[in-house]
């Protein structure tokens, strides 16, 4: 996996302490991006997937791991795979995507569809700076949803959690 840094005892990357994985790539390249370096997909550094899960695992407080980036959907087999890793030890597991929760169901690859399946919870849809806000919890533009993404895959359609 290309690695954009990794972040123990996160509290602003979802709920509880999160392990923060930030991916390197990102194709979306929006305005006002909080990690403009991690765009380039050939930045950063190069780890296993063993190696993030030996990471992600150091700590027994560790509530859950977040997938950022950059663009997780960018590495989706990795990324999957770590997810797996994390869901096996009782973690729950949120994602941060430029592209949509329908974008990524109807039109992504098979490991794009299969790392959303993995996921508790997506964070979708691109950063828009005229949109940014620091008043919505987990995200940084108002058109961003936080979406239970196994209560979505269930009714077929996006269910927006309340936070």
């Amino acid at each position: 996996m290309r690695i954009y840094g990794l972040q123990q005892d996160s509290i602003v990357d979802g709920p509880g302490f999160r392990f923060a994985c930030f991916v390197q790539g990102c194709p979306h390249g929006c305005p006002g991006c909080h990690n403009p370096d991690s765009h380039d997909p050939d930045g950063g550094m190069e780890m296993t997937v063993e190696q993030v899960a030996a990471e992600l695992l150091k700590n027994p407080l560790t509530d859950g791991l977040t997938l950022s980036g950059g663009e997780p959907f960018a590495q989706a087999e990795d990324c999957l795979a770590l997810a797996q890793i994390a869901h096996s030890h009782g973690l729950n597991v949120w994602c941060y995507s430029g592209w949509t929760f329908a974008h990524l169901r109807d039109e992504g690859t098979a490991a794009q569809k299969a790392l959303l399946a993995e996921l508790d919870v997506l964070v979708d849809g691109p950063f828009l700076l005229a949109e940014r806000t620091l008043s919505l919890p987990w995200r940084g533009s108002r058109n961003q949803r936080v979406i239970d993404v196994q209560a979505s895959l269930a009714a077929g359609s996006e269910v927006v959690r309340p936070d």
